[in-house]
């Protein structure tokens, strides 16, 4: 489907939300699928993957999505082409203003409107893009809800530590929520392990968890895990690009390329 929208979503930090959307970008890159990812962390980690220097580029694009989102300036100004065949909708600390600019604003976002900003922004220019990847911050609000009603498919990276299980399970609730009341096309594509070291009891034992959990709730869970390495992080530090374009051949730019078919975007 053109213009598929997925978001890598999770409610803890430090799960690998940017490495995952930024691989993943770069292995659909590397078989000449067209790609746009939409920054929601105004931490900009996406434009640091690609060497991209987060306040060199807001002097260099003069418009970002917070603009597109609450002034309506066209996202395409918007945009920074980061590879080939990668676009980034960029965004900058104006967006820790955006849920006060929303919800102090009842006559320009009245309540029906408030959750759909992200998803005319993206409805404008996702005929563009074979897929729109959208990687997301750690907290649940406004931000979040519009995220949730601009996709269709949610991919969840999972680290198996401690009250990680009652952390996904709050995360599965408010969306399932979300679903009923705001976007019935809302689904879970898949659970992906992340940070794993199969070598200590406590990750196999909550791997465990997970898979009785997972197939309880008819959910997918990847047996492609992305393992504990500093192979992901060397790569942004040294090459200024997610491993599966600075290194396809690699061992972990391979682990990216059997997940794509495993999420079946290929």
């Amino acid at each position: 489907m053109p213009g598929e929208v997925i978001a890598i979503i999770s409610n803890k930090g430090g799960v690998l939300k940017t490495s995952m959307t930024t691989n993943l970008a770069g292995q659909l890159s590397l078989i000449d699928k067209k790609i746009l990812i939409v920054d929601m962390d105004i931490q900009s980690d996406v434009a640091v993957t690609f060497g991209q220097n987060p306040d060199l580029l807001e002097e260099d694009v003069e418009y970002s999505l917070y603009d597109a989102l609450i002034k309506g300036v066209d996202p395409q100004k918007a945009l920074v082409s980061v590879d080939k065949n990668i676009d980034l909708l960029v965004t900058n600390d104006d967006m820790l203003f955006f849920e006060f600019d929303v919800l102090l604003d009842a006559r320009q976002f009245p309540t029906q409107k408030r959750f759909s900003l992200l998803k005319e922004v993206i409805e404008k220019i996702k005929m563009n893009y074979d897929y729109v990847l959208i990687d997301t911050p750690t907290s649940f609000g406004l931000i979040q809800g519009n995220i949730l009603m601009a996709c269709q498919d949610m991919i969840i990276p999972f680290q198996p530590e401690k009250y990680a299980m009652r952390s996904l399970q709050k995360t599965l609730k408010i969306v399932n929520d979300f679903k009923i009341q705001m976007n019935p096309e809302l689904r879970v594509r898949a659970i992906v392990p992340t940070l794993v070291n199969q070598r200590t009891l406590l990750h196999r034992g909550i791997m465990d968890l997970l898979q009785d959990y997972a197939m309880n709730s008819k959910i997918k869970v990847t047996k492609t895990f992305i393992p504990t390495t500093i192979e992901f992080a060397s790569s942004v530090g040294f090459e200024q690009k997610p491993l599966s374009l600075a290194a396809p051949n690699s061992k972990g730019a391979k682990i990216y390329n059997d997940l794509l078919k495993e999420l079946k975007l290929v």
